[in-house]
């Protein structure tokens, strides 16, 4: 059974906490009360409540450490080293339609570099969670990223852009049909942060989006590189994404083929 340190079940009771009220919300989706925040992305009540536990329960566990969340954005704290990225519910327009497919993502930083990270889908009740030199976890289950070595043979999740952002259509459809073309089919399941924790699991081979935010992404890069995956810059191939946006994982024998292939259709989008 996997042993789970003072941080991490610091990490899992505020992400538990904070999906209880978000499951009673989503039995009685009909009903929320929605405001909107741009063309095609929304801020729903939920979001903000469970904000709300999060920060109240991390803080109580751990003062002085400062915030960046989805929501209220960066919150300075008194500790100096330590930087909670928070996303209290992505996948929100799934939420907003009783699509079963969002989470609550909570990564960890200590001196600029991710330390942990949880990502908590309560409808299925799933807890994945890693800490940094410790693996990856989903509830007790260690995770690993899958084995296939043939792009052909692989299943490859991405995130489609939407009206509010600012990612060029184009260039991301030369992705897609490149990515179409070379593997065995593409996933898009509209919650970024549960997307890298597939992959972390081996659920699906590989993943790559435009315009992501940190708070989409810090959760998910700890449980990708602590089950023996790869995440990079899709533009650069660096490895601090979390500055990029830009993003391509997979495991170890598909990451460089898989961004080998979209830095190519990439190309042939920017060329006259």
């Amino acid at each position: 059974m996997a042993v789970r340190s003072a941080l991490i079940n610091v990490m899992t009771a505020a992400a538990l906490k904070a999906a209880r009220g978000m499951i009673r919300d989503f039995g009685e989706v009909e009903q929320l009360q929605v405001s909107v925040k741009g063309p095609g992305d929304f801020v729903t009540q939920a979001d903000l409540k469970a904000e709300k536990v999060l920060r109240t329960e991390l803080t109580r566990a751990r003062p002085g450490y400062a915030f960046l969340m989805e929501e209220s954005g960066a919150t300075p704290g008194t500790d100096g080293r330590h930087r909670w990225i928070v996303d209290p519910l992505d996948g929100t327009t799934n939420f907003l339609h009783g699509i079963p497919q969002f989470c609550i993502s909570i990564g960890l930083e200590r001196d600029g570099e991710l330390v942990a990270g949880v990502i908590y889908e309560p409808v299925r009740d799933e807890m994945f969670w890693a800490e940094k030199g410790q693996g990856a976890f989903v509830n007790d289950r260690r995770l690993r990223v899958s084995a296939r070595r043939k792009l052909s043979e692989s299943v490859i999740a991405t995130g489609i852009p939407t009206l509010r952002g600012n990612v060029d259509r184009d260039l991301y459809l030369r992705t897609l049909a490149a990515v179409m073309g070379a593997t065995v089919g593409v996933r898009r399941f509209g919650a970024a942060a549960l997307d890298l924790a597939y992959v972390a699991a081996g659920r699906v081979d590989g993943f790559w989006e435009f315009g992501l935010q940190p708070w989409d992404m810090a959760a998910g890069i700890m449980l990708i590189r602590e089950a023996g995956g790869y995440i990079s810059g899709l533009r650069d191939g660096k490895r601090d994404v979390m500055a990029s946006g830009d993003v391509v994982a997979a495991n170890d024998h598909l990451h460089l083929p898989l961004a080998a292939l979209l830095k190519d259709a990439m190309k042939g989008a920017e060329s006259p």
